[in-house]
């Protein structure tokens, strides 16, 4: 096992994958399964600790067990089976092993993760069930249980959800443990000395009469001699004892994103690459007619053209196109831009953002939806007055700031991936898929990410990749995509559209809510597209945000109802809490308004039985302190991912633009690992939620998407960026997830100081004055 330096990107011996995957099989089980299904339910879930295949070492490094590996020299090998896409997964995760086997985080080296069941997302799976999150009992425990079995057997590895510490809380610090306690019986067999007299610190095995023994000179025989030592023989530490969890340890691959050494998947560059680039349909489910190749055949540097929709399967209207091979990419890209090619535009060439939300609101007018929440009785009495508004939010697109690309190479019935990818076990499926090949015959080098989002849980790219690798005559293949490409042709977070009607009594208090709204629903785009899986039935993404929400009415109907969307759709950083939140918050400020109360002590009187959501508003609140003269602040709370955020908004209106200088973030997301990288995660939602909340938005017309690059689809500038204060909680409960939360209250925060300023009360989002 080869390892890198964790502030670089993969230069690592490449893993392979093996066995087949079980995905129809179990799905298929489960819906018809019946009686084995609740046996197979009782039994103990598969083990996390060693892979099906012994961990690859070399140079003398000796593996105990599927995680950890330690070499001659006294540093540790940790395999961190999530993609680093600036989330600080690189410096986290290693913190968890450390800290139970006791040894520096400075002698920690990351190793690449083999494409292995063990390493797959359990977390992810698990909370993908519409549980409110103050249900407790009986059902939603065995439910979860059930899906985190399911989650192991299929072992997607997938880095997204805000899940990589809260998957990896467990098995990750049992690895540690365990070869912790490896190490300490060897010594002790050694020694002749009982275990217990026996303690570990800083990489060495310390006995009470002060002998001691480095980890590496115990590695073989701990591997020989603790070999029948797993989980469930250790103790993991409480917290009190956390020497190494939640300091604030500085990010470890920091550096080498300044210096530019850090690889990203663009920096991928195997002997005798070439470029490719591409003519995708402008037109949304459109397909290729025909092209004519020997129109650029004769450019400089081209060496070939080939149509790549088939690698798409049955999906390739959802990335249609003709792609050129070059020598360079710049070569590549003249020549794909003058390549004449006839496109069948198909069925949705009349599409439009219009008839969109035209259809949605036709959807809202006769269907009364799926009921994610619901208690009591919408048939009060005592009502004074009753409060509806509508909110609507756009198609929004990734944008992240590495360009799409995958470099692919197919020799000899070999495939070999270099890929900014979440999704590396779904990458190999898909390039297996393409080639012709077993999976065990594909080779993935997993690469840094410039910024992820869920635009890279896709394996679009590695189609397009692989298919044009197959053309190049055993050469590497770099295909990058435009930033035109990029905008035009990504995976949506979809539009949706929310009708709200609140019933209040003559004090101003909450008698009934009703929240009904519709959308697309990603996840039946999703599984068919990258799962092999049908998408049906109620979708938890679409409401969340809606029906999960954290104050106390007792009378409450959430409900969403399903639109099919052509416009492709795909996970967007925090998925429906996104725009559910603004939602849901920018109409509590309403009804708050309506009552004659102020919006933060109205929240307060909601929240008596949750004293956690109760004491991040009022940190928020008290940190934040009074506005500047001019300004107003805008407060909102939401929980997602696990986590409460509170933030509060200072906002000015000068005319039509909305500048936001400070948001004060307050978050309990648990026990913290290491606290720079929540702030550092606060900082980037709020920058990348005040891109969507006053800029994002795609729109169609004629089935085509209007905007094409940063000049009509804007992201936030430095000079734009506020000052961003996070004071995190202290808690002792689990980690909860970090990477989302911070995006979903942002927007309603900044419509309720824009409220404050002007008594316009903005329900659409971008958030617009003029």
């Amino acid at each position: 096992m080869r390892d890198r330096d964790i502030t670089k990107g993969p230069d690592i011996e490449p893993t392979t994958s093996k066995g087949r995957s079980r995905r129809r099989f179990l799905l298929g089980g489960l819906a018809a399964g019946g009686a084995l299904l609740v046996g197979w339910g009782v039994q103990a879930p598969r083990q996390r600790l060693h892979t099906s295949h012994p961990l690859p070492v070399e140079n003398g490094a000796v593996a105990l067990n599927g995680w950890v590996a330690l070499h001659p020299d006294g540093t540790v090998s940790v395999v961190v089976p999530r993609s680093e896409m600036g989330q600080g997964v690189h410096t986290a995760l290693p913190m968890l092993v450390a800290e139970e086997l006791d040894v520096p985080l400075a002698q920690v080296r990351i190793a690449a993760a083999p494409i292995d069941k063990i390493f797959g997302n359990l977390t992810v799976l698990r909370e993908n069930l519409p549980f409110h999150p103050d249900e407790r009992g009986h059902v939603k425990d065995g439910a979860q249980w059930m899906l985190a079995k399911v989650g192991r057997e299929l072992g997607i590895m997938f880095t997204g959800g805000s899940t990589s510490v809260k998957d990896a809380w467990l098995p990750m610090r049992e690895a540690g443990a365990v070869a912790r306690a490896m190490l300490m019986k060897a010594a002790a067999e050694d020694w002749k000395v009982p275990v217990a007299h026996c303690r570990t610190e800083d990489g060495f095995v310390l006995h009470r009469d002060g002998r001691r023994a480095s980890y590496a000179s115990l590695a073989a025989r701990a591997a020989h001699v603790g070999a029948g030592i797993d989980a469930s023989d250790v103790k993991l530490k409480e917290a009190r004892d956390f020497r190494l969890i939640g300091k604030p340890v500085l990010r470890r691959d920091s550096q080498a994103k300044v210096d530019g050494s850090a690889r990203f998947g663009i920096d991928a560059r195997p002997e005798g690459m070439l470029y490719a680039a591409l003519k995708m349909s402008p037109v949304i489910g459109g397909v290729v007619a025909s092209f004519d190749a020997a129109h650029v055949k004769a450019m400089p540097g081209v060496q070939g053209v080939v149509d790549v929709s088939s690698a798409l399967g049955e999906f390739s209207g959802a990335g249609a196109g003709v792609a050129v091979i070059a020598n360079s990419w710049w070569q590549a890209k003249q020549a794909a831009a003058a390549l004449p090619v006839t496109w069948r535009d198909g069925a949705h060439a009349g599409l439009s953002s219009e008839a969109i939300f035209k259809d949605f609101a036709a959807a809202l007018d006769n269907e009364s939806g799926y009921a994610y929440h619901e208690s009591g009785t919408q048939d009060v009495s005592g009502v004074a007055q009753t409060v509806s508004a509508e909110y609507r939010a756009p198609f929004l697109a990734h944008a992240t700031m590495e360009p799409v690309n995958c470099t692919a190479q197919v020799a000899n019935g070999k495939v070999h991936l270099w890929a900014s990818t979440q999704v590396p076990s779904i990458a190999v499926d898909v390039a297996a898929r393409v080639a012709g090949v077993a999976r065990e015959d594909v080779i993935i080098d997993v690469m840094l990410l410039g910024g992820g989002f869920g635009r890279r849980l896709e394996g679009d790219m590695v189609a397009q990749a692989v298919a044009v690798a197959l053309a190049s005559k055993g050469k590497p293949v770099q295909l990058i995509w435009t930033r035109e490409d990029d905008t035009t042709h990504d995976v949506y977070r979809p539009a949706a559209l929310a009708r709200f009607t609140a019933r209040l009594d003559a004090q101003g208090r909450i008698l009934a809510w009703n929240n009904k709204s519709t959308s697309g629903a990603i996840g039946h785009q999703y599984f068919p597209r990258n799962l092999g899986l049908p998408g049906m039935g109620p979708d938890k993404t679409t409401a969340e945000g809606e029906y999960d929400m954290q104050y106390e009415i007792a009378n409450q109907r959430i409900a969403h109802v399903i639109v099919d969307s052509a416009v492709p759709l795909g996970y967007w950083r925090s998925v429906g809490h996104s725009h559910n939140a603004f939602f849901k918050e920018g109409f509590l400020d309403e009804v708050a308004h309506a009552a004659g109360q102020d919006g933060v002590a109205y929240r307060r009187a909601l929240l008596a039985r949750h004293p956690r959501h109760l004491a991040v508003l009022d940190a928020a609140v008290r940190a934040a302190g009074d506005p500047a003269p001019g300004r107003a602040h805008g407060v909102a709370l939401h929980q997602s991912f696990g986590s409460i955020v509170a933030q509060v908004a200072e906002v000015s209106v000068d005319g039509a633009d909305i500048r936001v200088h400070r948001v004060v973030c307050a978050i309990d997301c648990g026990i913290v690992v290491n606290p720079n990288i929540v702030a550092q995660q606060m900082e980037s939602a709020v920058v990348f939620g005040l891109s969507a909340a006053l800029g994002g938005e795609i729109t169609i017309r004629d089935g085509r998407v209007q905007q094409s690059n940063f000049g009509d689809y804007p992201v936030l500038r430095m000079d734009r960026a506020p000052l961003v204060e996070t004071i995190v909680i202290p808690s002792a409960e689990p980690p909860e997830g970090v990477g989302e939360p911070g995006v979903p209250p942002l927007a309603p925060a900044v419509a309720a100081a824009v409220f404050r300023l002007t008594g316009k009360r903005l329900r659409s989002l971008p958030l617009k004055l003029a």
